[in-house]
């Protein structure tokens, strides 16, 4: 079973590509929560588990935690965090 990981700073549009955002700014928010990725997983229609205690090594002194899903093996992570984002965009309209 192919798991991915997704983290708030891959959405963060406080953050530059550098620093670990993974998708254009149009797609970025702010403080993206990983309840909020969870919930977009899940619209997506796969399986999400948060892990709250984790830290992004970007951020290490930062715990905003992570959200692991599973059951993605028909797409590419990049797809995936693409789809998360505009569903997290959606949400927040």
């Amino acid at each position: 079973m192919v798991e991915n990981v997704i983290w708030p700073a891959y959405l963060d549009a406080a953050l530059s590509r550098a620093d670990g955002r993974r998708v254009p700014e149009e797609l970025a928010v702010e403080e993206p929560t990983v309840d909020e990725i969870a919930k977009a997983v899940q619209q997506i229609g796969y399986d999400a588990v948060v892990e709250r205690d984790k830290a992004y090594s970007r951020e290490s002194w930062l715990q905003r935690g992570r959200v692991v899903v599973r059951g993605a093996e028909d797409s590419t992570k990049n797809d995936l965090v693409q789809a998360v984002a505009a569903y997290v965009v959606a949400m927040r309209e």
